[in-house]
């Protein structure tokens, strides 16, 4: 469809990126790739489609990153964000004219599982309070995943056949407004390699007076995952507890800073007694204990902390 142009970010998605590819073709008007450092073969698979344009990292700049590389590689007026590892059902008019009303700033379709069911609790969410990341990385949500602090925050009550306003959907499958992602400058690449970097981007857009809007008759099949999975386990704690307290000192007041905090070094402290009690696991304790590190000098300085700052670079 003229005036869409698709960012695809790619890190070791080999197995992924040639569907994801093919499905965009006859749906898009353009389609840059951005591939992070990967090891495999993406790249090779993206040059056998000499239509889409790829852009090689030489070094995993991260996926905030990664995406403003290609909507600047992009000039069209609707930029659709998709992860490798999903594959577009349906037309994507009805996201383009979504985004066209006034205040809209970004659309949302319905991302279904390989059995054709919605991804609920990941499609849409609302935006994370310090209560829901503390229940997070205390682990209550894995013991009582009903509780109703998680069921507000991942919207497990909403019908997700029916279009709505919403917070945050899954960056995975969304398309925004280029006017509205210049208004905020773009994502925040503090966020790197990879999460929270999309809840932070939709934080802004809403702050900024946008809304955003979710059109369940646009589809998308989500295998979910791939990239991550990819990264040493150890790297993948480390990453994600870095941007759980980077958003929650950026977003957060002082008591809810606080709150989340002391919610990680508990909840990290109780990862670590599990794993020297089953055999004191090296690799666990030392990622847990730098969490345990880390989430106390961000809480002593009170700071965002510098971009890209994580339990991994962080070193006791």
């Amino acid at each position: 469809m003229k005036g869409i142009g698709t960012v695809v970010v790619t890190y070791n998605s080999e197995a992924e990126i040639g569907a994801c590819l093919d499905a965009t073709a006859g749906r898009v008007e353009r389609v840059v790739v951005v591939d992070n450092a990967s090891t495999d073969g993406s790249r090779e698979a993206v040059r056998k489609r000499p239509e889409i344009r790829l852009i090689a990292n030489s070094e995993n700049r991260g996926f905030a990153a990664a995406v403003n590389q290609g909507v600047a590689a992009l000039d069209l007026p609707f930029l659709l964000l998709l992860n490798p590892d999903v594959e577009l059902q349906t037309n994507l008019e009805p996201l383009a004219r979504a985004c066209g009303q006034t205040a809209v700033g970004a659309a949302a379709g319905k991302l279904i599982d390989e059995q054709g069911r919605p991804q609920t609790g990941f499609s849409v969410r609302r935006f994370p309070t310090p209560a829901a990341l503390a229940f997070e990385v205390l682990g209550l949500n894995r013991l009582w995943w009903a509780n109703p602090v998680n069921q507000h925050y991942r919207c497990l009550h909403l019908d997700l056949d029916s279009p709505a306003d919403m917070e945050q959907p899954a960056g995975a499958f969304v398309m925004i407004r280029r006017e509205a992602f210049e208004a905020i400058g773009g994502f925040d690449e503090g966020f790197r390699p990879v999460w929270f970097e999309d809840v932070d981007f939709f934080k802004r857009l809403r702050a900024a007076g946008y809304r955003v809007h979710y059109v369940p008759t646009v589809a998308a099949r989500h295998r979910g995952g791939h990239s991550v999975g990819r990264l040493p386990a150890e790297s993948r704690v480390a990453f994600w507890y870095g941007s759980l307290l980077r958003y929650s000192f950026k977003h957060f007041r002082l008591p809810g800073r606080v709150g989340v905090s002391m919610a990680v070094i508990l909840g990290c402290a109780c990862r670590m007694l599990y794993s020297a009690l089953r055999g004191w696991k090296r690799a666990p304790v030392r990622v847990y204990g730098r969490v345990i590190g880390f989430a106390c000098r961000r809480l002593l300085s009170g700071r965002i902390g510098e971009a890209g700052d994580s339990p991994v670079l962080a070193r006791q």
